[in-house]
């Protein structure tokens, strides 16, 4: 685990509603930041075993069937 300097944490707290992002001085490679909570969210969204499940019930869809995604916009 890596501890931030009170730098980097100011940095974080000031960063309003993006993520922030570092990068690696020596690859040049940019990360972003999560609060454990969210990763944790989204690390179930896109685990391979859901995504092998969901692709033949996706596949099955008629387009006809579809609804129209504009009713959830704005929408949380």
């Amino acid at each position: 685990m890596i501890e931030l300097t009170e730098e980097q944490r100011h940095a974080i707290a000031t960063a309003g509603e993006e993520p922030p992002t570092v990068i690696d001085p020596m690859t040049r490679a940019t990360y972003v930041l999560l609060r454990r909570e969210l990763y944790e969210r989204l690390k179930g969204i896109f685990e391979e075993d859901d995504a092998r499940l969901m692709a033949p019930l996706l596949a099955d869809l008629d387009p006809e069937d579809w609804e129209d995604a504009s009713a959830y916009e704005r929408q949380p």
